[in-house]
């Protein structure tokens, strides 16, 4: 039997419900965007600028990151590089802070490079751990003394410098021409401790 031929209207019909309908590729870059939040607008991205900051000075840098990379996401391009130099920071520190300090050395050098940019609270923690592993130590005693000195508390200072001094006198001197010792050396507390000359004029 011969087959039917279809007519032209058929044939188009067909190719309009045969032909599947072919969705556009789309690129990884599209997806990604396609699930991000809304753009911020420049108030947005300024408030998180700004909590970024308060998060940033109080020393929490995984929270200060975060907002930070949401500012560094916003239409001002000012704020936005701000945002991504102080990214770069907070990765720096949070760096740091995973550093494993593992001997009484360690401690004492990181305890010291924080008396030196004034982060006294954490070096003494850091030099009071480098002194329960050596408690001998005349120069761990002698950097705690002076942490305890810059922070004020003078009587638990002369306590760890005159056992640094008995260790080793020569810190007697080293203390004398110590700048950070300069403003406390003439207190009465440490006066007698770093001149006993003193008590013979």
């Amino acid at each position: 039997m011969p087959d039917k031929k279809k007519t032209s209207s058929a044939k188009s019909d067909e190719k309009r419900t045969t032909k599947p309908t072919v969705a556009k590729p789309t690129s990884p870059e599209h997806a990604r965007s396609a699930e991000r939040a809304p753009a911020l607008d420049a108030r947005e991205q300024f408030r998180a600028f700004e909590a970024a900051m308060k998060q940033f000075h109080e020393r929490r840098m995984a929270a200060a990151r975060e907002l930070f990379a949401t500012a560094a996401a916003g239409p001002e391009s000012d704020v936005a590089n701000r945002a991504r130099l102080h990214m770069a920071m907070c990765d720096r520190r949070l760096q740091q802070e995973t550093v494993k300090l593992q001997s009484a050395e360690d401690y004492y050098n990181y305890g010291v490079a924080l008396i030196n940019t004034r982060k006294l609270a954490e070096a003494r923690q850091n030099l009071e751990k480098a002194l329960a592993m050596t408690p001998h130590a005349d120069h761990v005693h002698y950097a705690l003394a002076l942490a305890q000195a810059l922070s004020g508390d003078l009587e638990t200072a002369r306590s760890h410098l005159e056992r640094a001094i008995e260790l080793e006198p020569r810190n007697r001197l080293i203390a004398r021409q110590d700048a950070d010792f300069a403003l406390i050396a003439r207190h009465p507390m440490f006066d007698a401790l770093l001149y006993p000359e003193k008590k013979g004029w």
